[in-house]
């Protein structure tokens, strides 16, 4: 826990004061319209360098030269049937990444659309497993001022930007427009999911103009937070002596990115909906078989705002509209004709074509006057469709139907209910950002991190839609195998449940409240809102609808590496979701349970040594949920056979209980429990001496999949001396006494071998193997105490031997490099030389340092804790890093270059946060004393026991919803 006084006196460290003058801000101190006092922030006019990615060393590269043909064979093979291989290093996009990103828009799982802090809609990610980062520039806020009768005028993009073309009296397409902002007085404020742009006096000196962007991430809601929408908010203050006509524009392209405007068949449509909402619908057919979307643009007219709309434009000649005769027209009357709305559908654009829309909000602001215009932006994709063939309705369908004219409903709820959005958002934050004991930049990167769960390439889906699992192709099932896994009683009653602060469990019925929509129609009864309370802790009202279907849940281990759900790496991510959504949480740990009990014999080939094996072996879990035709085709991953590795078991052992131990769902624990067994027992092979400890096989098994592992390793066998612990735990408290025990004693052995190989007084060495980097200083030796303490379960070592290891770590591996303003880096040999046996080991994981950071705080090494994470923050988040704001990478080297941005791992930094402030229900957690040993004999020692050693309660794996999967029970 953190202490009261550490941070008490320590400066902020970005004060809005230092971006916008304090008038400015006092102007915007109503309605939400300031920036927050603690925000990541960015001047518009700051350079957006190019970003530099990593390589390898030439001796890197002739030990993987094998590696890298198999590859090159099997991204070939792949792209001739259509799709992209999961790992793909070869295929590059043209346009290279920059330092330009900012808050992404929408909730989650119904895909996403980045917006840059200067104001650029990129990063496209509406089809799943597919990222086109190229900016639409044609998608802009524009303003148009006037005063004094029209003497006087302004007119501007609202971003800065220089085009080819500009000025050219030829040019019929965006650089015709008035690209006249600095952007030396205009800044971006993010604090994720909100972000504020306030543009100073650009480009009227006397107008002052906050634009504030709002999406649908609201934790703890099921509903809202699936939604594909956002709003943008502008507030407009007149300094002036005049009265002032302001009309802003807001302009969009029919495309998904990338160059899909030009495919054709795209249509746009004007909209007049309820309650002052409209504007344009443009309907998008997409390429290759995939789902059409549509997108609405609206703003809500009110009393003082009027709304007009251009329907089509287009961006060269030939057009009937072109931008530049669009732009004159703004110029010249500051709005459209009202006849607009009356046009109907446009023609189907032509291939080549490219198709725009364009909503115009106006009004007057009197002198020293105030006035708000609030623009939305939905997009409905209501099927998803893998490239294999399954395909599934997004969760938002449940409640808006399956139509894509669902966008009309979207937009108009976005307009009219973002204010409780930006309500319930407050409660969630402000527990934390009023904490005086941390500091700033902790504080705004805590929340900015979360950006990955809506542009991680996240899926969400209507697991109860009629039209969920349907599947085309003619793989075969896959099997799955029951075991009648026995365990004793447990209560089950609502009233009783186990180890939560609130008076709940899984199995309690409720109403959702929430009226569904049938077949598109746009009136559905409004779901009530109330005003609920949101701590950053678990919520009662996760706990109260345990029948409640939230559908299933899918990310990306990053948007370069297309493989769903990898389980490794979730390891370290989880603790945001369970924070944050713990339902979605356990059901993913429910997919991988029934995925740890099936089976699928077809062969692959693994690229690292060219042989094969089967893609799914019983008892082992699985890296990830597949790639293109996830939870029915698992194990994307083929570089190595992961059946073979040893951290994923014991990962999967302590994500497990830890998340029972947090949510006290006792009906969760029963179901998972056959998976939990398997999986312990699967690992007994890997123990080839019979001491209780398992051993790495010499070659890269385990997350570190390119750094060699020889005999015991510190970060396995730490993984599996806490899996033993929290395996006992659990079993205990379902009653399942003998397994327990077998697990204490096996502890017991385990740990003291342990102890004996790798222990060398100060910390435990990197593996028992006499390699060169044997005796490296790994920053991720002590994985298993972190679960294990964040789980409420006693330590695995003694205090001296943890805080030992811990401050090496930090000694070596945080402060020698740059002087701790890097993160830590993986591997460092006791010389202080960083370990370059591999490129994993010289490299610096923003996930596994924020991990690192969080087991200093659990070992209350506060200091040292935040001095490591901070690192990241300089050199990913700050103005004198190297420009990964809401693009955090796996990591980089010292010198700054990264590998795989927008990755999972980052959000680790959530169990800092989790250390800081457990759970009641974790803090109470039963202990359970590893060393309170029973006799047991060695015929029995082994984890694979007979049934009829415990007692039955119930066989919760007789049969799962997924299609695909056969039961042999």
């Amino acid at each position: 826990m953190v202490t009261g006084n550490l941070f008490h006196s320590k400066k902020n460290s970005w004060p809005p004061e230092e971006y916008v003058s304090r008038n400015t801000l006092q102007l915007f101190n109503f309605d939400s319209a300031a920036p927050p006092k603690q925000a990541w922030r960015r001047r518009l006019n700051s350079h957006a360098n190019i970003l530099k990615e990593f390589s390898v060393t030439f001796m890197e590269a002739i030990q993987m030269v094998r590696l890298g043909i198999r590859l090159w064979s099997y991204v070939r093979e792949e792209a001739s049937h259509g799709r992209k291989a999961p790992i793909d290093p070869f295929t590059r996009e043209s346009c290279k990444p920059s330092a330009s990103q900012g808050v992404p828009l929408g909730g989650m799982g119904s895909g996403s659309i980045s917006r840059g802090f200067r104001g650029e809609f990129r990063q496209w990610q509406i089809v799943p497993g597919t990222c086109n980062i190229s900016p639409v520039m044609a998608n802009q806020f524009s303003i148009f001022i006037s005063r004094d009768g029209g003497n006087k005028k302004y007119a501007s993009v609202l971003a800065p930007g220089q085009h080819e073309g500009l000025g050219k009296t030829s040019d019929e397409g965006i650089s015709s427009w008035g690209w006249n902002l600095n952007g030396q007085h205009s800044t971006y404020h993010a604090l994720f999911p909100r972000a504020w742009t306030i543009y100073d006096g650009e480009p009227d000196p006397d107008l002052k103009v906050s634009c504030r962007q709002i999406s649908p991430f609201v934790p703890h809601d099921y509903r809202d937070s699936s939604l594909p929408s956002a709003v943008f908010v502008y507030t407009l203050v007149n300094t002036g002596k005049e009265r002032a006509k302001v009309s802003l524009l807001f302009t969009w392209a029919n495309s998904i990115g990338g160059i899909s405007h030009f495919s054709g068949d795209h249509v746009n449509e004007p909209f007049i909906g309820e309650d002052g909402v409209s504007g344009v619908l443009l309907h998008h057919k997409t390429a290759k078989g995939n789902p059409p979307v549509t997108f609405a643009v609206a703003a809500s007219e009110t009393q003082n705002v009027n709304v007009t709309i251009l329907p089509c434009f287009g961006l060269t000649e030939g057009s009937f509209i072109t931008a530049r005769k669009m732009w004159g027209k703004m110029m010249q009357d500051g709005q459209f004709d009202r006849e607009n709305f009356n046009i109907g559908p446009s023609m189907p654009s032509s291939p080549g074509e490219t198709l725009c829309a364009a909503v115009s909000a106006s009004a007057w602001v009197e002198p020293y006057g105030k006035c708000t215009i609030a623009f939305a932006l939905a997009w409905s994709s209501p099927k998803i469709k893998f490239s294999k063939g399954s395909s599934y309705y997004r969760r938002y369908t449940k409640f808006y139907g399956t139509s894509e004219r669902a966008a009309v409903d979207l937009v108009h709820d976005a307009l009219t209910n973002y204010k409780h959005w930006e309500e319930e958002i407050e409660k969630w934050q402000s527990p934390i950002l009023e904490d005086i004991r941390l500091p700033e930049w902790y504080k705004f990167t805590l929340f900015n991190e979360l950006y990955f769960l809506v542009a991680g390439g996240t899926v969400w889906i209507d697991s109860s839609s009629p039209s969920a699992d349907v599947k085309s192709d003619q793989d075969p099932p896959i099997k799955v195998e029951s075991k009648n896994i026995k365990v004793a009683e447990a209560e089950m009653n609502c009233r009783h449940s186990t180890g939560f602060e609130h008076t709940s469990t899984s199995g309690c019925n409720s109403s959702t409240g929430v009226g569904l929509k049938q077949n598109g129609n746009s009136t559905i009864p409004r779901k009530k809102r109330s005003s609920k309370h949101f701590s950053h802790h678990l919520k009662t009202e996760d706990q109260l609808d345990g029948n409640e279907d939230v559908g299933r849940f899918l990310y990306l281990e990053g948007v370069e590496y297309i493989m769903w759900c990898t389980y490794d790496v979730h390891f370290y991510a989880s603790f945001a979701l369970l924070e944050l959504f713990p339902k979605i949480e356990l059901n993913i740990q429910r997919d991988f349970a029934k995925a740890v009990l099936s089976e699928d014999g077809r062969k692959v080939k693994f690229l690292a040594e060219g042989n094969y094996g089967i893609r799914k072996v019983r008892g082992a879990v699985p890296h990830d949920l597949g790639t293109h035709d996830p939870w029915n085709e698992m194990n994307a991953y083929n570089i190595h056979d992961t059946s073979k590795w040893k951290d994923l078991n014991s990962k999967f052992v302590l994500q497990v209980y830890r998340d029972f131990a947090a949510t006290g769902d006792m009906a969760f624990g029963i179901e998972v429990w056959p998976a939990v067994r398997t999986a312990m027992e699967y690992m007994e092979q890997f123990d080839r001496d019979d001491d209780g400890l398992i051993e790495n096989d010499g070659f890269p098994d385990q997350t570190y999949d390119a750094w060699t592992v020889h005999g015991v390793s510190a970060y396995c066998g730490c993984l599996w001396l806490a899996a033993l612990q929290a395996a006992a735990a659990m079993a205990q408290r379902l009653g399942d006494k003998f397994f327990a025990e077998t697990c204490k004693t096996k502890f017991f052995s385990a740990k003291s071998e342990f102890e004996k190989k790798l222990w060398n007084g100060s910390y435990f060495n990197y593996d028992s193997g006499s390699s060169s980097n044997s005796k490296s200083i790994q920053a991720d030796q002590l994985a298993g105490q972190w679960y294990t303490s964040s789980s409420g379960l006693g330590p695995i070592f003694d205090e001296f031997k943890t805080r030992s290891s811990l401050q090496k770590i930090f000694d070596f591996n945080v402060m020698k490099i740059k002087g701790g303003r890097m993160g830590a880096v993986n591997g460092m040999h006791p010389n202080g030389n960083v370990d370059e046996s591999c490129m994993q080991s010289r490299e610096i994981w923003t996930g596994v340092t924020y991990a690192v950071a969080a087991n200093m705080l659990l070992a209350g090494m506060e200091e040292e804790a935040f001095t490591t994470a901070e690192g990241i923050f300089i050199a990913g988040w700050s103005e004198e890093g190297f420009g990964y704001w809401f693009q955090t990478p796996e990591g980089w080297t010292t010198d700054g270059h990264y590998r795989s941005l927008i990755y999972m791992r980052p959000l680790a930094i959530w169990c800092m946060q989790w250390a800081l402030s457990p759970p009641k229900a974790i803090i109470e957690a039963p202990k359970i004393n590893m060393m309170d040993r029973i006799v047991i004999s060695p015929a029995t020692f082994s984890l694979s026991l007979p049934e009829t050693r415990v007692r039955k309660i119930a066989n919760k794996t007789a049969c799962f919803g997924n299609s695909s999967l056969q039961c042999t029970c």
